[in-house]
């Protein structure tokens, strides 16, 4: 299969650092229902994989969903899906493990089955079949997907997920049958089998994070993935009680890490993956009981090597000078703060506990410590919602962008996100249906027309969150439509590119099912609902009291702050916190100071397949995190957004290979050429080599302004023989020689002229009729003109460490 005719083909690269291709007797696969750049960002993923494959008889590989024009091409020529590091057919392992994160991946999920081989309902399934087990926050409400899942898990992995792969494998070499093992799952905790289980299952949670493993060898992408940055989770679960939020119900109570385990992983992340930015993660980041002196510690400790920070969305109370001096003291990443209503009146509805001053001090503090790029987050459609609460919004973000210009004397970046509300199974406003779609349309319709000049507010797609709605609080009859809609070709239905609601409205049509009607369906408090067989822990009546406060309009405060208000978890207010843990600041010494300026090295290097295809920018990253694995102490930049003083040649294409590139960059000695150059070689991965270091003390020019000339080896394959004529060609003034080799492959040596740059892929296509992707491309010489033509490495002082 040639990669370079689909889109981003380096997500399709097996060979990332850190991948296990371990093939054990018990053989899981790993499933995410988008593509890999959304896959690769989920923490889950990477503690399930890392656990799984530390265990003797069990082996974790991955599958993404592919990108539409993979798709396409692998139904047409019936290739099924596999794994990404042996490429197994998804048939052929004993578990197909899904995480389910939104519920309009549902028909994602199912495409994916079909693609992998496997019956999509769970009753077609035999003992050849793996086992199809669904878990994440989807699962809170098992009743749409049961036909099509063999067993749900509810609740943290971490704390039974040893004893259940090593029943599987016991069960597995035993010949248990496929009803056999179900019903031995069914006995399991934080398991729902549909059919086997006795309702309510509860869920299971771990009490010490500090306990919990964790991924700290992870596996390192190439193409960038949404959150690509080492994400490290102080805390989990919150008990704000944000009325809306079902994380914050599914989730609790909420448990921290100590700031000595957190600074240990960070530690550890750095050295194995290179990366120069750690987020830390929560539910509330600014909720962790000690986050200032962890901040502190952190910047103590890794400023120096340049390591910056951020920090997810930030609740408005918890904004502060002394926390923001601290996140921006390598650079200043983009600020996140949901206010979620905009008036007094309905963020006491739905429990969110600020008021309008604390709001501008907060975004005061922001632009004072010289902030420019914001997100403000809303809803609309909230329960109680009125016509003020609206133009609320609108005030909100006016103040906002007033108080950033009086701060900051310029229009600032301000970017605001604005979704419908969508009610969800186990919380307060479970009973609540979503609001008419004509309302939400009004309401949408005054935000645009009234849009403060300069300010984009982007709205959420209102066919997608009432789809969300009605999939999210679905009982078992809408399994006919998800089954009907995966049929008609719904697919990566979160991407609002691919998403095709015609399909679904015909899918409607075709099983009499009306979305509308569920998604804005209330319940009342007495009926059974579809999740009850689903026990969080968070019981029901409490709910029930929280919705009725909501209703009055009356706040409830947060247990860890005050006393327990019974939610039903029986824990103790701040249980599982860290306070009295507090990291050793004596212990955490800064690096030492440098004592020598930075000298310049010149690189050369090598790039082949398969990372052939990846990007220059791809490429850049990869090298940069190799040189600080290596333990190469870059120079950066001064300012805002510090960055590494590393500059290369000019880029390859995607799909060209490159014996002779060179990079420049600026390092601390002491740096021993020799040594550093084994030591980044045996960090790198397969297909990128380090070839040739020098030092150099004279200035020199650039290697993008020196570089003009370029010599090419050009294969064709599939060609019986190379027949074609420079002359008169539009490209032969680029042209300086041009050699052909045996049938199939020519040498090219091409040239910049004083006017334009050359074009590989036009000079290609013009001289071979042929796309770049269809043939087989190495750069094998780059020079400039200094006294002649000279390849890069000649212009420095020292010659070049071989060894």
């Amino acid at each position: 299969m040639n990669l370079l005719k689909f889109r981003k083909p380096s997500r399709y690269i097996d060979n990332e650092i850190n991948v296990s291709k371990k093939v054990a007797q018990l053989r899981v696969a790993l499933a995410f229902p988008d593509v890999y750049e959304v896959g690769m960002s989920h923490l889950g993923m990477k503690i399930l994989y890392s656990m799984i494959n530390s265990l003797e008889f069990a082996s974790a590989e991955r599958v993404f969903a592919p990108w539409q024009d993979m798709l396409q091409y692998m139904e047409e020529k019936n290739i099924p899906l596999c794994s990404l590091e042996t490429s197994t057919p998804l048939n052929q392992f004993s578990l197909v493990g899904f995480s389910l994160q939104y519920e309009l991946s549902y028909p994602t999920m199912l495409r994916m089955l079909r693609l992998g081989r496997i019956p999509i309902r769970a009753e077609d399934r035999t003992d050849k079949d793996p086992l199809v087990i669904a878990g994440g926050p989807c699962t809170v409400n098992p009743a749409p997907l049961g036909r099509f899942i063999d067993a749900f898990y509810i609740g943290d992995a971490e704390e039974t997920l040893p004893g259940f792969i090593k029943l599987l494998y016991e069960l597995k070499t035993s010949g248990a049958s496929r009803q056999e093992t179900l019903k031995e799952l069914a006995g399991l905790e934080g398991f729902y089998v549909p059919g086997y289980s006795k309702a309510p299952v509860k869920r299971v949670y771990i009490t010490d994070l500090d306990r919990a493993p964790f991924p700290t060898k992870p596996l390192l992408p190439y193409t960038q993935i949404v959150h690509d940055r080492i994400n490290i989770e102080i805390s989990r679960g919150c008990t704000r009680g944000c009325r809306f939020c079902q994380a914050g119900t599914i989730y609790r109570p909420l448990r921290e890490r100590s700031p000595q385990r957190i600074i240990s992983l960070v530690e550890e992340s750095i050295k194995n993956t290179g990366y120069d930015e750690v987020s830390f993660t929560s539910l509330s980041a600014g909720d962790y009981s000690q986050l200032l002196p962890l901040l502190r510690a952190f910047n103590r400790r890794f400023s120096q090597k340049r390591i910056s920070l951020s920090l997810p969305s930030i609740r408005v109370g918890a904004v502060s000078r002394e926390l923001l001096k601290e996140v921006k003291s390598v650079k200043k990443s983009g600020f996140t703060i949901a206010p979620e209503a905009a008036t007094d009146r309905l963020r006491a509805v739905i429990n969110k506990d600020f008021k309008w001053q604390e709001y501008e001090r907060a975004i005061e503090c922001l632009f004072s410590e010289g902030w420019l790029n914001l997100k403000l987050y809303f809803m609309i459609g909230l329960p109680t919602e009125t016509q003020e609460d609206v133009e609320s919004i609108i005030k909100m973000v006016k103040e906002a962008k007033r108080i950033g210009k009086r701060y900051t004397n310029r229009n600032i970046n301000l970017t605001v996100s604005v979704a419908p509300f969508v009610p969800k199974p186990h919380t307060p406003f479970q009973w609540l249906g979503q609001m008419q779609r004509t309302e939400l349309e009004e309401r949408i319709k005054y935000l645009k027309k009234n849009e403060p000049r300069g300010i984009k507010i982007k709205i959420h797609e209102l066919r997608m969150s009432i789809l969300e709605a009605a999939l999210s609080r679905a009982d078992e009859t809408l399994a006919d439509l998800i089954e009907e809609v995966t049929r008609r070709g719904a697919y990566l239905d979160g991407w609002a590119e691919q998403f095709n609601y015609d399909l679904w409205l015909q899918a409607m049509d075709s099983t009499g099912v009306d979305i509308e009607a569920m998604a804005t369906k209330n319940y009342t408090e007495e009926e059974a609902l579809p999740w009850d067989v689903i026990d969080t822990g968070v019981k029901k009546e409490f709910l029930k009291r929280e919705l009725h406060r909501a209703l009055k309009g009356s706040w409830t405060e947060d247990c860890n702050k005050k006393s327990c208000i019974a939610c039903g978890l029986g824990c103790k207010s701040g249980q599982y916190l860290t306070q009295g843990k507090a990291v050793n600041l004596q212990i955490l010494r800064p690096e030492e100071t440098r004592k020598f300026s930075p000298v310049h090295v010149r690189v050369r290097f090598s790039k082949k397949r398969p990372l052939h295809l990846l990007s220059h920018l791809e490429l850049v990253q990869v090298i940069l995190r190799a040189l600080r694995r290596a333990g190469v102490e870059l120079v950066y930049s001064e300012g805002f957004h510090p960055a590494p003083k590393v500059s290369f040649g000019p880029p390859l294409n995607v799909g060209v290979s490159g014996s002779s590139e060179y990079f420049d960059m600026q390092v601390y000695p002491p740096l021993d050429l020799v040594e550093a150059r084994k030591r980044i070689n045996q960090t790198l991965p397969e297909g990128i080599r380090i070839e040739d270091m020098g030092f150099f003390y004279k200035k020199l020019p650039s290697l993008s302004s020196f570089i003009s000339m370029y010599d090419y080896r050009v294969r064709i394959p599939q060609s019986d023989g190379v027949r074609l004529s420079i002359v008169g060609s539009k490209f032969s003034d680029f042209i300086e020689k041009f050699d052909i080799i045996g049938d199939k492959e020519v040498f090219l040596r091409l040239k910049d002229l004083k006017d334009r740059k050359v074009k590989l892929a036009e000079v290609l296509q013009g001289l071979f009729n042929r796309a770049l992707e269809d043939l087989e491309v190495e750069r094998v010489g780059l020079y400039g003109y200094q006294k002649g033509w000279r390849d890069p490495m000649e212009l420095i002082a020292r010659g070049p460490v071989r060894s």
